[in-house]
């Protein structure tokens, strides 16, 4: 039996719509046809639209859907994944300064899962306080809370139970201090940072206290004390994550504007913002070279840091001839990556043993 195309387009819409409901009905997910017409079928799947089309060749066309099987890679990224690595890289640095060669494989597999739980809750409920402001700001109008693919109400629960999950595994396996240091910058990022920065731009250095815990956490988890080591890491991730920051809120400068958050560039412009994060590098570079000077490190580490922070140093003074300044804060913004990455593994291969 011959069938004209339109007969043909209806007989292949009407057969896969009845695999679809079996498939559905099976996982017992809700289903019902919200439209059919012009060879374009629109169903909608547990609140979730999912529009199939047709061309005239007959081919199945794009299907605009959030599917259930993406729901992991949604959680995972609330998460914010990159903010965890980049802290874990931080940690292990920490981490291998304590040891001095007595590297326990254990505590630190872990001290790194531990505070990976930590960081995670503490990114989410982030996330959650961030919902409203991120709808107007580009770069994260698209994130899972402000498109509702996560309700808060679950994103909450997931927090808290990323949070308990790591605070119990640092009591178990780590000591008092080591929790309670993962605990203050656990408050300073969820409390102080979240709700601070929309109210001055003193937010930024708030940021960077809750920032600079990582590495200390690694290193009292081994020596379970805080001394000169401890709070050397502290001050060299502070000095570091200024001017980290300053490049982002200067790329990023109309998301702030939008989002009315009050970061230096917005508040005080370019120049000073130039300034400070000068005056920041100047301080970054004695502070990481202290590490050799105060016998934690070798004369590698000295070598390297003092190129990466020169290097920097630089590139920011660069910045105040520059045309672009957009395109110049990038090159800031990579290059501070470049430079936290490089020395955080070499302070594990060129720390110096005392037995």
């Amino acid at each position: 039996m011959c069938l004209s195309a339109n007969a043909r387009s209806i007989y292949l819409f009407s057969t896969l719509r009845e695999r679809i409901r079996a498939t559905l009905e099976y996982h017992r997910i809700s289903f019902y046809v919200v439209s059919y017409g012009d060879s374009r079928l629109r169903f909608t799947v547990d609140h979730a639209s999912l529009e199939l089309s047709n061309d005239a060749t007959g081919r199945n066309g794009n299907a605009h859907a959030y599917p259930r099987r993406n729901m992991i890679k949604t959680y995972y990224l609330l998460m914010k994944p990159g903010i965890i690595f980049g802290n874990l890289i931080t940690t292990a640095g920490g981490f291998a300064l304590a040891s001095k060669g007595h590297f326990d494989l254990w505590l630190f597999i872990v001290t790194l899962v531990g505070l990976s739980c930590v960081i995670a809750s503490a990114c989410v409920c982030n996330n959650y306080i961030d919902r409203e402001s991120d709808k107007k700001m580009e770069r994260t109008k698209h994130r899972a809370l402000v498109k509702g693919l996560i309700s808060g109400q679950n994103a909450v629960m997931f927090a808290i139970s990323l949070g308990i999950t790591g605070f119990l595994a640092l009591s178990i396996y780590t000591n008092l201090l080591t929790v309670l240091i993962a605990l203050t910058g656990f408050l300073f990022y969820v409390i102080l940072y979240s709700f601070g920065k929309y109210l001055s731009s003193f937010g930024t250095v708030i940021g960077s206290i809750a920032g600079a815990v990582p590495p200390v956490v690694g290193y009292c988890a081994v020596t379970n004390r805080i001394d000169a080591g401890a709070l050397l890491l502290f001050l060299i991730l502070i000095l570091w994550q200024m001017p980290h920051f300053f490049a982002i809120a200067m790329y990023r400068f109309e998301d702030y504007v939008a989002a009315s958050i009050p970061v230096l560039p917005v508040i005080k412009g370019m120049r000073t913002t130039k300034i400070h994060m000068l005056l920041y590098i100047i301080a970054f570079i004695p502070a990481t070279l202290a590490l050799t000077l105060c016998g934690y490190t070798g004369y590698t580490y000295l070598a390297v840091a003092l190129l990466l922070g020169i290097a920097w140093l630089w590139l920011c003074v660069k910045g105040f001839k520059s045309t672009n300044d957009k395109l110049w804060a990038r090159q800031m913004f990579l290059f501070s990556l470049v430079t936290i990455t490089a020395l955080c593994p070499l302070i594990a291969v060129d720390t110096i043993s005392k037995l």
